[in-house]
């Protein structure tokens, strides 16, 4: 979680002195006593490991301009924070223009040095969001941009590149909360159909009586309420790429419909009088064993085989735990960015803590609890008493968690039953049924994360019932994450 500054400086004496200012703030340091050898460093193996550098302008051989140009068209991410002697406003105007984030006369205070390094970070971590969002927003996420480096994940990157050279149905399959959708985005990051349209439907959300307008469109007036012509997500995705995710929970009528599309690559609006031509990639997403559905009667077995072409299975946070502190450390970012917070990382107690859970949730499950741990959080740093839903779960980090605002928390293990879900009400009568089941949702959506799949299945009850009654007991379906 730490950051590495690069110290650039030939004098042995300032490196020293820079070196003790710079740890002593938590920062780990690399030293480097001329341009060339900085250089060396920045672009070698190592190299992706520093995150800011600190050069001095004044230099025998290369010196720093020079540097500082190369690390400009070569690495411009990199924040480049100058220090010399000499300040000069043509001095100034030249490393800026070069594209120095900063520049400090020497000497400098310590607070000052230190000040200049966090504001470069904080930068560079909202300009690395920021783009990002942007290559989400426009179809340019590709491989690069996944968090982590599991080895686990590292089949799953081969997979997904190699389906993406081919026009070909992809079904990825995993756990709710795993990252499917981003791997989809990914798949068309790195295809030939990059930065067109993707197109998301979360096909356990849609009303069924409505999953055949929405995919397919309608034609004005071809029933009761069409007042106006729909084009359909395939109509939209036309010439990118189509995300079908949780496919499974589709209607045995619409696979029947769906199944046409993906073999004569045309679909048929309601209304309408002809098909209409599509050229569509289809990427596919369930948590469910489609192949047992097959079995059950409950998905096409035909669908099954045109869908699952290529599949990719994508492995639940624990089976890759080495990636929690890569995820932590962007979700901070990210959050950071989002939300104009200044958290700086967390404790390595904390790290431990969040690898040892198992996250039946996964990856969103983490975001959620991360964020609500930034919020708990009094200081910069996150410790295991900022995430009590987790740390009173983990019996060695329960009895650390007492104390600040987390102690104010209940969390499920300290909870009785009757007061997770009350039945009876204040005068000690039975509580309307709408009442329980209510809370009972509410409790379900707050304990698996928003894992809409999960929550059906633990309450025995299907999906599209369970997002029916969301919306009937006036919950906030739009901020309910489906899974």
């Amino acid at each position: 979680m730490g950051k590495t500054v690069l110290i650039v400086d030939d004098d042995p004496t300032q490196r020293r002195l820079i070196q003790a200012v710079v740890e002593k703030s938590g920062f780990s340091t690399l030293q480097a006593d001329s341009g060339d050898t900085a250089l060396s460093m920045i672009f070698g193996a190592d190299g992706k490991n520093i995150h800011v550098v600190l050069l001095d302008l004044v230099m025998p051989g290369l010196d720093g301009i020079e540097t500082l140009q190369n690390i400009a068209e070569k690495r411009a991410e990199l924040p480049v924070i100058v220090l010399t002697g000499k300040g000069s406003i043509d001095t100034v105007v030249n490393a800026m223009q070069t594209g120095a984030r900063d520049f400090i006369v020497k000497p400098a205070s310590p607070e000052r040095i230190i000040v200049s390094i966090r504001n470069a970070l904080e930068l560079n971590n909202l300009a690395g969001e920021v783009t990002r969002l942007k290559k989400t927003s426009e179809g340019g996420l590709t491989f690069k941009d996944l968090v982590g480096s599991a080895s686990s994940m590292r089949s799953v990157v081969a997979m997904g590149e190699r389906g993406a050279k081919a026009n070909i149905p992809i079904l990825i399959t995993g756990e709710s909360g795993v990252g499917k959708e981003v791997i989809a985005r990914a798949i068309q990051g790195a295809s030939e159909r990059s930065n067109r349209p993707f197109v998301t439907v979360n096909c356990g959300a849609i009303p069924e009586n409505l999953v055949e307008s929405i995919l397919f469109g309608h034609e004005k007036g071809s029933f009761t309420g069409a007042n106006a012509k729909h084009l359909g997500k395939f109509q939209e995705a036309t010439t990118g790429t189509l995300f079908l995710d949780e496919v499974g929970e589709l209607p045995l009528d619409m696979q029947v419909k769906l199944l046409r599309v993906l073999q004569e690559g045309e679909v048929d609006p309601i209304g309408s009088k002809r098909p209409v031509s599509v050229d569509v990639r289809i990427i596919s997403a369930t948590n469910r064993n489609l192949a047992e559905s097959v079995k059950t009667g409950n998905f096409r077995e035909d669908l099954y085989y045109r869908l699952n072409v290529f599949p990719i299975q994508v492995p639940a946070l624990r089976e890759r735990a080495g990636d929690v502190p890569a995820l932590l450390e962007h979700f901070i970012r990210k959050f950071n960015a989002q939300e104009r917070m200044s958290i700086k990382g967390a404790t390595h107690e904390t790290l431990d803590m969040l690898k040892a859970f198992d996250w039946p949730g996964n990856i969103r499950q983490l975001e959620n609890c991360i964020f609500r741990a930034m919020i708990l959080s009094d200081g910069e740093i996150l410790k295991p008493q900022d995430f009590p839903q987790i740390s009173g779960l983990l019996p060695n980090y329960a009895a650390k968690s007492e104390g600040g605002l987390s102690a104010l928390l209940p969390t499920p293990a300290a909870m009785k039953d009757d007061e997770k879900v009350r039945i009876l009400d204040r005068e000690g009568h039975l509580r309307s049924l709408d009442d329980i089941e209510k809370d009972l949702i509410g409790f379900a959506i707050e304990n698996y994360g928003g894992h809409m799949s999960e929550i059906a299945r633990r309450l025995g009850i299907g999906r599209s019932t369970l997002y029916r009654k969301v919306r009937e007991h006036g919950m906030d379906v739009d901020n309910v994450r489906s899974a």
